[in-house]
C-alpha cells in the first residue's frame, strides 16, 4: 500500500504529465489548425482510421474491417484491429448529438492523442523515478516530451495505433523496472496481448521484454519466477479473450500482418515459453542449469511458432515484388536505417543512440539490473530501426530515463556540462540539425507544390465530385477515402496488390496501356500530384507520367476546369457521357 508521500508523488507526476501534454497539444493544434479544422489529418493512416470509425458508427459490422471503397469489389480487407477504434468512436458517438458530427470528430482527433501522450509521459516519469530516484523523474518527463520522433505519433490528429502501442509498451517497461511480482507479470502480459491485438510491429520489443524478465529469472532473483508465470498466463489468457472479442471477418486471412488466426496461433504458443520456464525452474536453482533449460524451451517453442505461423518470418511477403521495389521500399518509416538519407537517419536515430549510451553508463555505474532491462528494450528498438525506421519511436522515448540521469550528473558538474547534456538529450534538435546540415551541404530547396495535392482546398475539390472511382497516387487515395464519397483504386495498404499495381502501371506505363487500365477499372476520375513518384527519380521516357509532368497529356485526358495548384484532375465520367 502506498504511503501519503508516495501518493502525492504519483499525483504530481500525473498532473505534470497532463499539463505538459495538454500545453504541447494546444500549441500543435494552433500551429496545424488550418489542416485539423478541415479534418485533414497528419498521416494517411489517421485519415483511414477516422473513416473506419465513421463506417462502424454508420452501421458497418464490428467484425468487418474491410474498406469497401478501396480496390476491387467488395473492398479491401484491412489488417487493422477494432481495439484502437474504441475510444475515439465512443467520443464521437457521445458528442455528435450535442455539437454535431464534424465538431465531435474534431474533438476526438485532438483529445485521443493528447490522452495517450499524457499517459506516455506519466509512465516515463514513473519508470525514471523507480530506477533513478526523484531527482530525475520530472526531467525524464520533459526529455520524453521532446523525444523526436516519438512525439510525432502523439500530435493532434494522430489517431492511428502507434501512440496506443507505445503506451502499452511503456506499461511493460514499467513492470520491468519494479521489483518482480506476480501482479506485475499479469499487467505486463495483458499489455503485451493488447499490443499484439493492435498490430505486430511491437512483437520484437515484447520479445526483448521477455528476455529482460528471463535475465532476472536466470540469476534466481526473488519472485522472478512469479513474474514470468504471471506474464505467460496473462499473455495467453489475453490472447484467448481477444480471439473472441476482436476476431474479425478477416480472421482466416493467410498472413501474419495483423491480428489474424495465423499470428494468434504463433503468439499463443510463444506464451507457453515463460510459463514452462517458471514451472521447470523450481527444480533448477543454478544459473548454468537454468540457462540450458531456457535454451531448450526457447528452441522448442520457437520451432512450434515457426511451424504453425511461418508467415510471421515475412509479414509483408504477400506484397507483389514490383510494389515492394517501387512503393513499400520507399515508405519513410518502413525503410532500413542505413538506406535512409543521412539527415533522416540522424533525425530518427540520434536521441535513441544517445539514450542507449546514457543507459549503458547508468548500468555500469549502478550495477542495477533494472537499467539492464531498459537497455535490452532500447537495443531491440535500435535493431528494429536498422530494419524499419519506425522502431525509433520506442527507442526515442525509452531514452528519456538514462538521459535524465545524465542531465542530473551534468548539473553537479557545472553550467557547461548541463547545457551540453540538455542539447544531447533534446530529441527535437537532431532532425533540425540534420536538415540544416543537409540543406547547406546539398543546396536542397523545398518543392513549391509539395503538400498542395492533399491540402484541405485540394481535397475539397475532390469532395465536390459526384460519386465515382478515382485513380490517383496512393497517398492521395487514402485521403480521398477519408474526405470524399469516391471509391479509390489504390491506397498505401499492402493487401491491395491489384489496385496498387494498377496505379503504378497506369502512370509509369505507355498512355495506350493506361487507357486500357482506366477502362478495366471503370475509372471516373484521375488525379496526379505535383510531386507524385518523385522518389522514383525521372519519369520513364514515353510513360503517361512523363507526358503529364511535361504538360502534354494525351487527348483522352482533359483536365477539369477547377484545378488546384499541385493537383492535376481529369473527369473521365463526363467524357463518357459526351461520347
Amino acid at each position: 500500500m502506498r504511503t501519503g508521500t508516495e501518493r502525492r508523488l504519483v499525483y504530481g507526476d500525473a498532473a505534470f504529465a497532463i499539463l505538459l501534454a495538454g500545453s504541447l497539444a494546444a500549441a500543435w493544434s494552433l500551429r496545424d489548425w488550418h489542416q485539423l479544422s478541415a479534418l485533414r489529418l497528419p498521416d494517411t493512416d489517421d485519415a483511414m482510421r477516422l473513416q473506419q470509425i465513421r463506417d462502424w458508427i454508420a452501421g458497418q459490422s464490428f467484425t468487418d474491417l474491410s474498406q469497401h471503397r478501396l480496390g476491387d469489389a467488395p473492398g479491401m480487407p484491412m489488417h487493422w484491429s477494432r481495439l484502437p477504434d474504441l475510444v475515439p468512436a465512443a467520443i464521437i458517438a457521445l458528442l455528435r448529438l450535442l455539437v454535431g458530427t464534424h465538431q465531435a470528430e474534431l474533438f476526438a482527433v485532438i483529445a485521443w492523442p493528447t490522452m495517450l501522450f499524457a499517459a506516455a509521459l506519466f509512465l516515463v516519469a514513473r519508470i525514471a523515478r523507480s530506477i533513478g530516484g526523484p531527482g530525475i523523474a520530472r526531467t525524464a518527463l520533459i526529455v520524453a516530451a521532446i523525444a523526436y520522433p516519438a512525439t510525432t505519433i502523439f500530435v493532434p490528429g494522430r489517431i492511428d495505433h502507434h501512440g496506443f502501442q507505445m503506451v502499452l509498451l511503456l506499461i511493460v517497461a514499467r513492470t520491468l523496472t519494479s521489483p518482480p511480482t506476480l501482479g506485475d507479470g499479469v499487467i505486463a502480459g495483458l499489455a503485451a496481448a493488447a499490443s499484439l491485438v493492435i498490430g505486430m510491429e511491437t512483437a520484437p520489443l515484447l520479445a526483448a521484454a521477455g528476455l529482460a524478465m528471463a535475465v532476472e529469472w536466470l540469476f534466481v532473483r526473488h519472485a522472478a519466477d512469479d513474474r514470468m508465470m504471471g506474464f505467460g498466463i496473462a499473455l495467453g489468457a489475453g490472447l484467448l479473450g481477444a480471439s473472441i472479442i476482436f476476431k474479425t471477418d478477416q480472421w482466416n486471412f493467410a498472413a501474419c500482418d495483423g491480428f489474424t488466426a495465423t499470428a494468434w496461433r504463433g503468439a499463443v504458443i510463444a506464451a507457453f515459453a515463460p510459463m514452462l520456464m517458471a514451472l521447470a525452474a523450481r527444480d533448477f536453482a543454478k544459473p548454468a542449469a537454468r540457462l540450458v533449460l531456457a535454451v531448450l524451451v526457447v528452441g522448442v517453442i520457437g520451432a512450434g511458432v515457426i511451424a504453425v505461423a511461418p508467415q510471421c518470418l515475412a509479414p509483408y511477403g504477400m506484397v507483389d515484388p514490383i510494389l515492394a521495389r517501387l512503393w513499400l521500399g520507399k515508405v519513410g518509416e518502413a525503410q532500413p536505417l542505413f538506406a535512409a538519407a543521412p539527415g533522416e537517419a540522424i533525425g530518427y536515430a540520434g536521441v535513441m543512440v544517445a539514450g542507449i549510451a546514457a543507459t549503458a553508463w547508468r548500468l555500469h555505474v549502478t550495477r542495477d539490473r533494472r537499467w539492464l532491462a531498459l537497455l535490452l528494450l532500447q537495443g531491440a528498438a535500435l535493431a528494429l530501426t536498422c530494419v524499419q525506421l519506425r522502431g525509433a519511436y520506442a527507442g526515442a522515448i525509452l531514452a528519456a530515463p538514462g538521459l535524465a540521469a545524465a542531465i542530473a550528473e551534468a548539473r553537479r558538474r557545472g553550467t557547461g556540462w548541463l547545457a551540453g547534456a540538455w542539447i544531447i538529450s533534446a530529441g527535437m534538435l537532431y532532425p533540425l540539425a540534420a536538415d540544416a546540415f543537409t540543406q547547406r551541404g546539398t543546396g536542397h530547396t523545398a518543392n513549391p507544390v509539395e503538400g498542395n495535392c492533399t491540402s484541405p482546398e485540394a481535397l475539397a475539390t475532390l469532395t465536390r465530385l459526384p460519386q465515382g472511382r478515382l485513380l490517383a497516387p496512393l497517398d492521395l487515395g487514402a485521403y480521398a477515402i477519408g474526405t470524399t464519397r469516391l471509391s479509390v483504386v489504390g491506397a498505401p495498404y499492402h493487401r491491395n496488390n491489384a489496385g496498387n499495381l494498377a496505379v503504378y502501371r497506369f502512370f509509369l506505363g505507355h498512355p495506350d496501356r493506361a487507357a486500357a487500365i482506366a477502362r478495366n477499372w471503370d475509372v471516373s476520375y484521375i488525379a496526379l500530384c505535383g510531386d507524385s513518384f518523385s522518389e522514383l527519380g525521372a519519369a520513364p521516357a514515353g510513360s503517361l507520367l512523363a507526358l503529364l509532368k511535361a504538360g502534354h497529356p494525351p487527348r483522352w485526358l482533359k483536365p477539369t476546369s477547377t484545378q488546384r495548384p499541385g493537383l492535376f484532375l481529369v473527369d473521365l465520367a463526363s467524357g463518357k457521357a459526351r461520347s
